[in-house]
């Protein structure tokens, strides 16, 4: 879009950019998303940085939408606490049923929330959650390594709000409607980066 207008700026700049506007502009659309479904799936992953293990807990609804985000360097009942308590704070209403694999740290810490009566676990309710984490895997393999837990964090979070933004269950509707969601995504859009 820059190079249409003429316009040269090197990747140091477009980082600084999103540095500097991108929690504002995701902040902005997360603020104007509607309240996400009732049943929250919550899966871990562990990427590599700088040789060692970091462990990317992430939520997303039924409908594939990211919640939350969170970078740690475990994987036990603290870190799934921390990012149930985040999670809960954010969206600001407590959901129907929240569906895990079966690492015990997920009982651990809906027990002490008092939850443990909505958790779920099993074959493969979880591969929403599974799913969510393949754009992070691509931009690892395009984009080499991320270079530090923080910005992993800055990064994902900035990434998935705007991901949430144009993406569109496909499958699910025709092709008409897919246009005028997509068209209503990118008129949303340009009202949120022109404030």
């Amino acid at each position: 879009m820059l190079a249409e207008r003429g316009i040269d700026v090197s990747y140091e700049t477009i980082r600084r950019w999103i540095l500097k506007f991108g929690p504002a502009i995701s902040a902005n659309v997360r603020s104007r998303r509607v309240q996400p479904s009732g049943t929250w799936h919550l899966d871990e992953v562990f990427v590599r940085i700088g040789g060692k293990r970091t462990y990317l807990w992430r939520a997303v609804d039924d409908e594939g939408e990211v919640l939350e985000v969170l970078a740690q360097s475990r994987r036990n009942k603290r870190s799934a606490l921390k990012l149930m308590r985040k999670l809960l704070k954010k969206q600001g209403y407590i959901p129907d049923m929240i569906v895990t694999d079966k690492l015990g740290s997920y009982s651990a810490a809906l027990r002490d929330l008092g939850l443990k009566h909505l958790h779920v676990t099993g074959g493969r309710l979880n591969n929403r959650a599974e799913v969510s984490h393949q754009p992070t895997r691509r931009r690892e393999r395009r984009m080499g390594r991320f270079k530090s837990p923080g910005s992993m964090q800055r990064f994902l979070s900035v990434h998935d709000a705007i991901y949430n933004q144009f993406t569109l269950q496909r499958h699910l509707i025709s092709r008409s409607t897919f246009r005028q969601m997509r068209a209503n995504a990118f008129a949303e859009w340009r009202e949120i980066v022109a404030t």
